[in-house]
């Protein structure tokens, strides 16, 4: 009976060191369940501290989360420091590749910072109340005139409580090593709020992380943080200029932050 226990675990070290498909759902099952038991000490250390729902509580969040990427054998790399040094409100905008960017929205996320979210994500068992209990915004994606509403109360909350929010502004995951065009809300909010944007780019993931290829393994991650985009003076009639300058400034960013980080990660094989 001992023997039929111990196969598994010495079956678990083979196909690790065998089997990247192993390997790719071993390393994703334990993200997620690793992150709902963080997220299931999490709560009740936020509701001690605030008593409930408060941005502050994205401080216990953010220290609890920082060393998750060591299990996944993931490193980052950050430049670019020096633009995160702004005073009161502002609203960071970052191409959004899967959900392990949320290890690198916790290595730099600023205090006083959330994120706007997608409301599905409320519903994600003990990570959907820590983000609650986080203060993060959730908007439904389906119904536009609910977003701009939430993206209106949002501009008048980063004002009242100067506040910073994070928003992912190419709308879904993207992996196709390139950006995709942004959705305008993240640049209404930033004209409502005469808030600076501050551009943050994630390296290509490509190089060790390929979802469809079933792929998962070490490498770095490089975080350009860029310089902030003032939006003072400006209208909702400037909005469309104003995603395209951030898109153009992003995109250019990508292509050479991730460029660099293939020759150094190496190519992945498939």
């Amino acid at each position: 009976m001992d023997a039929l226990w111990m196969a598994p675990l010495l079956l678990i070290p083979l196909l690790m060191w065998t089997s990247s498909t192993f390997v790719f759902y071993f390393k994703k099952c334990f993200y997620v369940a690793w992150m709902m038991m963080l997220a299931l000490i999490a709560i009740p250390l936020c509701i001690l501290k605030s008593g409930g729902r408060d941005i502050e509580n994205m401080r216990i969040i953010r220290s609890l989360v920082r060393h998750v990427k060591y299990f996944l054998g993931l490193r980052f790399e950050v430049s670019g420091w020096e633009h995160l040094q702004t005073e009161g409100p502002y609203v960071i905008i970052s191409n959004h590749q899967s959900s392990l960017d949320v290890l690198g929205l916790m290595e730099i996320l600023p205090d006083r910072c959330t994120m706007i979210a997608k409301k599905e994500l409320i519903y994600a068992g003990t990570v959907g109340l820590i983000c609650w209990l986080g203060g993060i915004v959730f908007i439904n994606r389906k119904k536009t005139s609910d977003a701009k509403s939430v993206m209106a109360d949002a501009a008048k909350t980063m004002l009242d409580d100067q506040i910073r929010l994070w928003v992912f502004p190419e709308g879904t995951r993207n992996q196709r090593g390139d950006l995709l065009p942004f959705k305008k809300g993240a640049f209404h909010l930033a004209v409502q709020a005469q808030a600076p944007i501050i551009p943050i780019v994630f390296s290509s993931y490509s190089s060790f992380y390929l979802r469809k290829q079933k792929q998962f393994k070490s490498g770095t991650i490089r975080l350009k943080i860029l310089p902030k985009i003032e939006t003072k003076g400006m209208t909702s009639e400037d909005v469309a200029s104003l995603s395209d300058k951030s898109f153009n400034v992003m995109r250019s960013a990508f292509l050479e932050v991730s460029d660099s980080i293939t020759q150094s990660n190496g190519p992945l094989r498939h």
